[in-house]
């Protein structure tokens, strides 16, 4: 038997490193002589920087910049001189997971941060910027990127308005001022797995928001302000974008990205499938089944996350995929019925939910193996 692991991260229990141990180790209890295949995936959020690392060598470039709040901190790139190419993950400068639960304020939050890191790269000699997509505090539509790049947003009055979420409402017009010739001549690329639209019952508050602190006040809020956004983006630039599938990602952040700086959007998994030779290996390799999964499925995972990512794969390939999650918030006939072979929850209902999140490896492993031995009798 061949098979091909390409999980994420359980969140808050267990690196997409250990689920693959964890899953190996499952498997080769069960079939000992199986052909197991490795990929370190991220679907552009948290992690994508290291996923990165394991198929290119790079420089490591520390900076002082800020955080989601515009407070000092250092944060560090990937940096490849020969191809002149700068790799970003987004939450190191503006993630949810640089504040505390008591921090949580999406109306004052800003990708600044990652615009510092970007304008350092560029400076560098970077001419390709990489940027995943991901794990973002913030629902500011990329104007904080923007804004360091050369951008300003000013109100009714003129006056120019800081790049935070509360703000988008206010914006009239939009400035390139002269020293945005920095990013001219700069490839962008946006990497996520979401295909969320800008704004919307779809979009990046109405779907996000929430979970970067805001309550429903706010996200209506917030989503009037990323179509005020939108609407002065076509009456001064002239693009009409907001509809693009996954220009919702990370607050509207893709959406900034692909006005401003005219970004590709590749997928996460498509991204890291070309790293690691994925095609060629699955053209040459009968692989029997590709196992991936996630701390939680639940209703976003079919709106682009890794595992709808390597759902298509699978697709694509005619392999059968099996998903393993720590806790399952879908109908398993749904998920079927969109291309999963099985699904297959670890969670002990016996027990408290800590238990499983303690104890998520022991039960990948005994998940996995359990599956195989039961296809055995079969």
């Amino acid at each position: 038997m061949k098979v091909l692991l390409i999980p994420d991260k359980f969140k808050g229990s267990v690196t997409a490193e250990g689920v693959i141990k964890a899953l190996s180790q499952g498997i080769a209890k069960s079939e000992p002589n199986t052909e197991i295949f490795k990929v370190m995936a991220s679907d552009g959020g948290d992690g994508f920087l290291d996923a990165i690392q394991n198929y290119i060598s790079l420089d490591r470039v520390e900076i002082d910049t800020v955080d989601p709040l515009g407070r000092p901190i250092k944060a560090y790139y990937l940096y490849r001189a020969a191809t002149k190419t700068a790799y970003i993950e987004l939450a190191k400068a503006s993630g949810i997971e640089l504040l505390s639960n008591d921090e949580l304020n999406v109306m004052e939050t800003s990708t600044l941060g990652t615009g510092m890191q970007i304008k350092n790269a560029i400076k560098r000699g970077a001419k390709n910027i990489i940027i995943g997509l991901g794990g973002s505090a913030t629902n500011d539509g990329g104007t904080g990127i923007a804004h360091i790049l050369g951008y300003r947003f000013l109100d009714a009055k003129g006056n120019e308005l800081d790049p935070i979420g509360k703000n988008l409402i206010h914006i009239s017009k939009i400035e390139n001022i002269d020293h945005s010739t920095l990013w001219e001549g700069i490839s962008f690329t946006a990497v996520n797995d979401v295909t969320n639209p800008l704004f919307g019952p779809e979009g990046a508050a109405y779907v996000y928001a929430k979970q970067k602190g805001a309550n429903n006040e706010q996200i209506q809020a917030l989503d009037k302000g990323l179509k005020n956004l939108d609407h002065v983006v076509k009456s001064n630039m002239g693009l009409d974008q907001a509809s693009l599938p996954g220009t919702g990602a990370a607050g509207g952040t893709a959406y900034g990205l692909k006005t401003f700086f005219n970004a590709e959007f590749i997928s996460g998994i498509e991204f890291l499938f070309k790293l690691a030779e994925i095609p060629q290996l699955l053209k040459e390799t009968p692989v029997d089944y590709i196992i991936t999964g996630e701390g939680k499925i639940d209703g976003q995972t079919l709106h682009g996350k890794l595992i709808k990512g390597v759902m298509d794969i699978g697709i694509q390939y005619k392999i059968p995929v099996i998903a393993v999650c720590g806790k399952l918030d879908v109908p398993v006939a749904e998920l079927k019925s969109k291309g999963l072979k099985d699904v297959l929850e670890i969670m002990d209902t016996t027990q408290p939910l800590q238990y499983s999140i303690d104890n998520a490896p022991a039960l990948i492993e005994k998940t996995i193996y359990n599956y195989f031995q039961q296809q055995k009798s079969t």
